[in-house]
């Protein structure tokens, strides 16, 4: 019998040869995602006859496995069975998504109940008791339900949900192949129907459909003429765990969404024999003998998500752990969910056109997904009316906000994020984070933001979330990243035991400063009142880059201070200094994140938390105090969108950090301001072309 195939750790090193897996059916010849995770996962992907030491790749039980097996039958070579993971995709493959992960059974297809696949025997004799194991599958568990996340993830979160206290009833597309090979036929589907009313005579039965039947591409097992008296067809667009939450009890034959039930905290309900059946998680009306485990939840998710399938990262191109696909489909989710209706933009200088028509249409999510930029407010917002309108933060005209809600558009605050690229933004360099505010902006505490939303709710983050933020900050630190990361020249500090504090110079007419400041408002003012109260300290300005580059005004003689650092390497600078004092600049924020004390005189997003010493006018209304860990979530996680170059994708934030620090990215040059132009002319016609 053919063994298993190496693991990645030895197919990378070449100390185990590479099985030969051959393929007679067209889909692996066009899907390049999956030759690529099987070519990742150890095997040789080929053309051709194989001999008896040889595996054939099939897909599940699809009506081309056939020609492999056949072919296996023939010349004795084993079968592979291929199959989509259970977190597959944002759309379905039929409109053109590729898979984040496959599973790969020796055995056969893990929907197969016919005998004990890879999976079952996995689940079977598995002892399940690493604590660090199931810690990750508890969490894991615990995001997907947060993010509402599912095989596909092609969801409105405004869909109408039934209201609470129904049965849930799970659709399947006929054919389904986990059907019959679950030992279940379509008559076990009006069997199901009638026991669920027959045990909840008085409650709702709700029959959901599935998404690939929604989309009109399969039809499933009912249809509007079972929606009669107490029974009616839920098709819109919810996602799975917000419609299980207001379910009294769930029933299906052999959904994928069972799985998703017990992950709830249901006990479905099952008719046919699927993979999550028989480990007393489940209500099976038809038992499988051979099952006899008690598994937790958690144990049934490590076995089934974190050791049995075999995940993808499409950003780095190689293999991962789920995690990282959770912060993918996170990513992507948040992105699809904003832009799939489209927006109206206005007041959006030219150049910057091409890039957030790349971010944020560019029908990635379907023809509606477009960017449409009309220049004046009033008229975008008529366009936008029932939509959504993008501006630019500190182009909002008054009154905006209060006419957009009286029309029911969304409005939209657009601004630069706090990873924003390798040079500036008055260099014409496109951003690779962006924020979109539906409250305020960051940098104006006159009104709440949803950023202080965010910071004031990250107490209740999550233990994983918390990790995941600290391992951020870490990789920022370690790799030395900042906005603009824009380098600079390193400068020797010879402060003879003096305490060293860094001001950074901003650009007065900033809407920072305007809107953060009350009594310290010009950098002249800063440095006064920093030489007042740390009259021993050895200071140093550095200049804003803007004014450095001769973008914008803002130059001053900073005679109270005893050094100036034009032109240097900010993030180097606050490694050499003791503390930073500010007014609102982006720099107090980068030297918390390196454990430097930071005195604020203005009242920058990141003061008023517990984290800063603040001299300056912070609204009463911030607070709790927030961790720092909690505040990186709010600030870089969760607030920003990301968008990476290379794939054209949104993208988790780590992707943008890991681009900063090695990545190929555009620098200033003359070229790039022409070309910047050029794409934003066009980029309002770029539906003719797309």
């Amino acid at each position: 019998m053919a063994t298993n195939p190496p693991s990645l750790d030895e197919a990378v090193d070449g100390s185990s040869p590479r099985p030969r897996l051959f393929y007679f059916n067209g889909g692996f010849f066009t899907q390049k995602r999956v030759r690529r995770i099987l070519d990742l996962a150890g095997y040789d992907l080929t053309l051709g006859k194989p001999s008896q030491d040889d595996l054939i790749a099939v897909w599940g039980k699809s009506p081309t496995s056939g020609r492999g097996e056949k072919i296996a039958d023939r010349t004795d070579a084993k079968l592979v069975h291929v199959e989509d993971a259970f977190l597959r995709s944002l759309r379905t493959g039929r409109d053109g998504d590729p898979p984040l992960g496959l599973t790969v059974d020796h055995s056969r297809p893990y929907f197969d109940c016919a005998g004990p696949s890879d999976l079952e025997r996995l689940l079977s004799t598995e002892p399940f008791d690493d604590a660090h194991e199931l810690t990750r599958a508890r969490e894991s568990i615990d995001r997907i339900k947060r993010l509402n996340l599912s095989k596909y993830n092609d969801f409105d979160d405004d869909a109408p949900l039934p209201a609470a206290g129904y049965v849930l009833v799970i659709d399947q597309t006929r054919g389904d192949a986990s059907i019959k090979h679950g030992r279940a036929n379509a008559d076990h589907f009006r069997e199901m129907l009638a026991l669920a009313q027959e045990e909840h005579p008085n409650a709702r039965i709700v029959i959901k459909t599935h998404p690939e039947t929604q989309a009109g591409h399969r039809d499933g097992h009912f249809t509007a003429s079972d929606a009669q008296g107490k029974i009616s067809l839920f098709d819109a667009k919810a996602a799975p765990y917000a419609l299980m939450e207001g379910a009294i009890a769930v029933y299906t034959v052999s959904s994928g969404m069972g799985f998703e039930a017990i992950l709830a905290g249901h006990r479905p309900v099952v008719f046919g024999q699927p993979f999550y059946a028989g480990w007393g998680l489940s209500d099976d009306r038809q038992p499988i003998d051979r099952r006899q485990r008690v598994l937790t939840r958690a144990q049934l998710f490590a076995g089934v998500m974190l050791r049995y399938c075999k995940w993808y990262d499409p950003y780095r191109d190689r293999l991962c752990q789920l995690e990282q696909v959770l912060d993918t489909l996170e990513a992507l989710t948040r992105a699809q969910r904003q832009d799939a209706r489209g927006h109206v933009a206005s007041r959006i200088r030219l150049w910057k056109r091409g890039p957030l028509q790349e971010i944020f249409g560019g029908g990635r999510f379907g023809k509606d997904a477009r960017l449409r930029f009309i220049e004046e407010p009033d008229a975008a917002l008529l366009a936008a009316k029932g939509g959504s309108l993008m501006i630019w933060a500190g182009k909002e005209p008054k009154n905006l906000a209060q006419r957009a809600e009286a029309q029911n558009t969304s409005l939209l605050r657009l601004e630069d994020g706090f990873l924003r690229s390798r040079g500036l933004g008055a260099d014409l360099i496109a951003p690779l984070s962006l924020v979109t505010d539906p409250k305020g902006i960051y940098y104006d505490p006159t009104r709440p933001s949803a950023l202080e939303g965010l910071i004031a709710s990250s107490g209740t983050l999550p233990s994983a979330a918390l990790l995941r933020a600290e391992r951020l900050r870490m990789a920022i630190v370690k790799m030395g990243l900042s906005k603009y990361n824009l380098g600079g020249a390193r400068m020797d500090v010879a402060a003879n035991g003096r305490e060293v504090i860094l001001v950074p110079g901003q650009v007065e007419d900033d809407a920072s400063i305007r809107l953060g400041t009350r009594d310290i408002a010009t950098n002249g003012d800063l440095l006064a009142i920093v030489r007042q109260d740390f009259p021993d300290a050895y200071i140093i300005y550095k200049p804003h880059p803007d004014v450095e580059a001769g973008l914008r005004d803002g130059k001053i003689a900073a005679d109270e201070a005893d050094m100036i650092a034009d032109k240097a390497d900010a993030i180097e600078l606050i490694s050499k200094a003791d503390r930073i004092c500010t007014m609102t600049s982006l720099l107090g924020f980068e030297a918390l994140l390196r454990g430097i004390s930071v005195t604020c005189y203005g009242a920058p997003f990141y003061a008023g938390w517990g984290q800063t010493d603040d001299r300056g006018p912070v609204p009463a209304r911030r607070g709790p105090d927030a961790s720092l860990n909690g505040m990186v979530h709010a600030t870089l996680i969760d607030y920003p969108r990301y968008y990476d170059p290379v794939t054209r994708q949104p993208c988790p934030v780590e992707v943008v950090v890991e681009r900063l620090a090695t990545g190929k990215l555009p620098r200033p040059s003359l070229g790039n301001r022409l070309l910047a132009k050029a794409q934003g002319a066009l980029a309002s016609y770029a539906h003719i072309w797309r």
